[in-house]
C-alpha cells in the first residue's frame, strides 16, 4: 500500500518534557537534527510524533496526523475531483513533515508529504529501524464516521479491517498503522466532561505489558514530572476512563503527563 500514516502531532505546554517520556517510556528517539526552541519531534522508527509547544488561541492535546504518499501532486488532484469542497493550504517550510495540510468530510485536520519535499527533515528522513515499543494505531471520534472512513479508502487505499459485530467503529490499515474512527455523540459523556470531536489517543504495541508498567513506575519515582496523568479520579474521571475502554485494541490505558489518552497492548 501507498500510502502511509507516518506522522502524528501533539500540541502541548510541556512539549520538552512530553518528549522526554516518550523517549523514556517507549524508546523512541529525538531526531538527529533538533529544533529545541520550536518543538520536539521524536520517533519510533516509523511514525514521527512531533510535539508542538503551545501558542495563544490553540488548545493543547493531540492535534493532526500526517500521510505519507507516493506523489502529492495526484493525491490532490484525486482529492479535489472527488471532494471538490475540501481545499489544501501550502504550510511554511520550517514544518519537518507537513507540505500540505487539509482536511476530511468532517474537518479532522491531516498533513501531506512525499519523500521528496523539499520540507521533510527530522525523523522523516533518518533510516528506518525497528523497536519493541511502536505506535499502533490512532482513534478519532468523529461525526459521520461512515462517510469519513470512505473518504480515507477513496483518497489512500487505506484497506478495511474486520471488526466485531455491532461495533459502529471502522479500521482502517496503511499495513502497519490503524486508523480508528469512532463516532461521535454527546451523549457518550453522559456523568463525564464533554470532549470535541477530534483525536482522540493513541495506541501502542510493546513487547510486554509488565515490563511498561514496571518501565512507568521506576521513570516516575526518578523524575515525578514525567509520570502520568491521573486517569479515572472520581465519577467524572471513571466516566471518562469507561468510554475510553471501549477501544478494543488497548489492555492497558494510561494519560502521558500532559493529560493525551494512550493505550497499549501486547504484540
Amino acid at each position: 500500500m501507498s500510502a502511509k500514516i507516518r506522522h502524528i502531532a501533539i500540541v502541548s505546554d510541556q512539549y520538552a518534557l512530553e518528549g522526554r517520556f516518550y523517549e523514556a517510556v517507549f524508546g523512541m528517539k529525538t531526531a538527529a537534527d533538533t529544533r529545541p526552541e520550536r518543538a520536539v519531534t521524536v520517533g519510533d522508527g516509523y511514525v514521527g510524533l512531533n510535539i508542538n509547544p503551545r501558542k495563544a488561541g490553540r488548545p493543547a492535546g493531540l492535534d493532526h496526523f500526517g500521510v505519507e504518499v507516493e506523489d502529492v501532486e495526484r493525491t490532490c488532484a484525486r482529492l479535489r475531483e472527488r471532494y471538490p469542497a475540501i481545499q489544501v493550504l501550502m504550510r511554511p517550510g520550517t514544518r519537518p513533515f507537513a507540505g500540505i495540510s487539509t482536511h476530511d468530510p468532517a474537518g479532522n485536520l491531516f498533513d501531506l508529504s512525499q519523500k521528496n519535499m523539499e520540507n521533510r527533515a527530522s525523523v522523516y528522513v533518518e533510516p528506518a529501524r525497528e523497536q519493541a515499543r511502536a505506535i499502533s494505531h490512532l482513534a478519532l471520534r468523529t461525526l459521520h464516521a461512515d462517510a469519513v472512513a470512505q473518504f480515507y479508502v477513496d483518497l489512500f487505499g487505506l484497506e478495511r479491517l474486520a471488526k466485531k459485530a455491532g461495533d459502529p467503529s471502522h479500521y482502517l490499515s496503511d499495513g502497519r498503522i490503524t486508523l480508528i474512527l469512532m463516532p461521535w455523540s454527546i451523549l457518550d459523556y453522559a456523568g463525564g466532561g464533554i470532549a470535541r470531536p477530534g483525536p482522540d489517543h493513541i495506541g501502542f504495541r510493546v513487547e510486554s505489558l509488565q515490563a511498561v508498567k514496571e518501565r512507568l513506575q521506576t521513570v516516575g519515582d526518578d523524575n515525578p514530572h514525567l509520570r502520568p496523568f491521573p486517569l479515572g479520579a472520581g465519577p467524572e474521571g471513571q466516566a471518562r476512563l469507561a468510554l475510553f475502554e471501549r477501544c478494543p485494541c488497548g489492555a492497558h490505558h494510561l494519560a502521558d503527563p500532559d493529560g493525551v489518552l494512550l493505550d497499549i497492548a501486547e504484540k
